[in-house]
């Protein structure tokens, strides 16, 4: 499929507020994020993750890890601190190149730009940790979640640890994305982007979701085991969250 308007959308908002786009708190909207608390944040997260799957027993083996969405680097950088190599991916080319940029300073940390379904640029078997945090969510189509989930498992190391954030339902109120559907609109009459996000509020994140009973049914499909489900409510949006935990044998 092509992504050439989600493309657009996420080189849009790397332009305009990159760190918010990534990390959408209410009150850090207009580049009101401090680049070290973003991405002290990032190394918070990780470390948690890890400990979880520590007590989960999983990875076995620290040598790579995947950020798949990896934006301008936020996570990839804390992974890189813990594993030898952490490849960073991203379907924006301006995102990408301000993960470089930001993260010059870690050598293990590698940026790709990614512009298809799949992950054709890794072999099989070949990550020992996959994380995924708030990207599938924003993807156009369930076909295209469901194909990417089924590239992390091909590409995740046996004994290795898979770990992604999905929506498994979204309230009616919160399905026609009024704010996405404005800003596309006025952007097809050529409406400055800058115009609608600092001045309308508009932005074009999409949010999307797949039902746990799906999901669960697509990673043992794929020859995968589930090793946990966390469930959680997203703050006032009562968005039915899910993270997964995954392995493969």
């Amino acid at each position: 499929m092509g992504f050439g308007p989600h493309q657009r959308d996420w080189n849009e908002l790397a332009e305009m507020d990159p760190l918010w786009a990534i990390l959408s708190a209410p009150n850090k909207r207009y580049g009101k994020w401090d680049v070290e608390e973003f991405l002290e944040s990032g190394e918070h997260q990780i470390e948690d993750a890890l400990q979880h799957g520590k007590k989960l027993g999983f990875p076995l083996s620290f040598e790579s890890a995947l950020d798949f969405g990896c934006g301008v680097g936020r996570l990839t950088r804390a992974l890189a601190g813990r594993f030898k190599t952490c490849v960073g991916v991203d379907i924006s080319p301006a995102m990408i190149q301000q993960a470089r940029r930001l993260n010059a300073d870690r050598p293990g940390c590698t940026f790709v730009l990614n512009t298809t379904d799949d992950l054709a640029f890794a072999s099989d078997r070949s990550f020992d940790l996959i994380y995924c945090d708030i990207v599938l969510q924003h993807l156009p189509s369930h076909s295209t979640i469901g194909r990417y989930i089924r590239e992390f498992v091909r590409v995740l190391r046996p004994d290795g640890l898979l770990v992604f954030q999905l929506p498994s339902h979204i309230p009616l109120r919160h399905r026609f994305q009024l704010r996405r559907r404005l800003y596309a609109a006025f952007r097809f009459l050529r409406v400055p982007n800058r115009f609608l996000y600092e001045r309308l509020g508009l932005y074009p994140i999409r949010m999307s979701s797949l039902p746990e009973s799906e999901v669960v049914q697509l990673l043992e499909g794929e020859g995968a085991k589930v090793l946990e489900v966390e469930r959680s409510i997203a703050g006032n949006s009562m968005i039915d969250d899910r993270r997964y935990w995954v392995t493969r044998s």
